[in-house]
């Protein structure tokens, strides 16, 4: 199983380097077969120049500027539309998320569940110097998406998961523009009866630049999504569920929910 990596950069010469570094070295040094997708959105300070002379040395490394408008759902949508592996995983450009954990996802699909998906917050997981009016807010937002879905899952919201090929396709069309499209995602594969894993991971704040998700611009944002999905859940019949699931396909896949120890 070949594993495309979909980085989205918007002005991040300053950590892009560390994290493709990184991120290669713990792939190679799990021996999995990959390619690092950097998604240029729009960058002003050579992000996407300091890539392309990277990728000059390493041919498992690429870099797109995004043909879609700035925004980081229109990056990460970009790069779901060309990346070229077996599974695609989506992960931050600062730092933030751990390539060690990419090895985990990896297992889990390895181990046949079309999703992987990192909880930041249940056992084994570790956040470090997460802002605490964040930190509150995300708790409150994933506590009040938890008890919409019932599904039991309590880190929706972060972006950085794992998916099959064949469940990106079924996913599609996808509405996000902006960070929402990190609850999009995940919200659409588990109604549609797609399984899944979650597994511990790692989130360190960044330490250079700045974050790109404005707070006060995407409240009615993830709402929308939010209640889209949930309606179609309620509405639609099962009219967009993955056909090889069963009937009571939803209790299936979350039964099938594991809690993968950190290695």
């Amino acid at each position: 199983m070949r594993l495309s990596v979909v980085i989205p950069a918007h002005d991040e010469v300053e950590s892009i380097n560390e994290t493709l570094q990184s991120t290669v070295t713990h792939l190679q040094g799990a021996g999995i077969e990959h390619e690092i997708l950097v998604i240029d959105d729009h960058s002003r300070d050579g992000t996407g120049e300091l890539v392309e002379t990277i990728a000059e040395h390493n041919p498992n490394v690429r870099c797109v500027r995004s043909h879609l408008p700035p925004g980081f759902g229109h990056a990460v949508r970009a790069g779901l539309e060309l990346y070229t592996g077996d599974a695609v995983a989506v992960m931050m450009a600062d730092m933030s998320d751990s390539p060690r954990d990419l090895v985990l996802y990896y297992r889990v699909l390895a181990q046949g569940y079309d999703c992987a998906f990192g909880t930041r917050f249940g056992h084994g997981g570790r956040t470090q110097g997460y802002p605490r009016f964040k930190l509150v807010l995300n708790r409150l937002v994933n506590v009040g998406i938890r008890v919409l879905f019932q599904h039991g899952y309590n880190d929706t919201t972060n972006a950085f998961k794992a998916y099959r090929r064949h469940v990106i396709e079924q996913l599609q069309p996808l509405l996000s523009n902006h960070f929402n499209l990190t609850v999009e995602l995940p919200l659409k594969a588990v109604v549609r009866g797609f399984s899944y894993a979650v597994v511990p991971v790692t989130w360190t704040n960044r330490r250079h630049g700045s974050s790109k998700l404005k707070l006060q611009e995407m409240g009615s944002r993830y709402l929308f999504i939010v209640l889209y999905v949930w309606l179609e859940h309620h509405l639609c019949r099962g009219d967009y569920r993955r056909r090889d699931v069963p009937a009571n396909g939803r209790e299936c896949a979350r039964a099938r929910v594991a809690s993968h120890p950190r290695q």
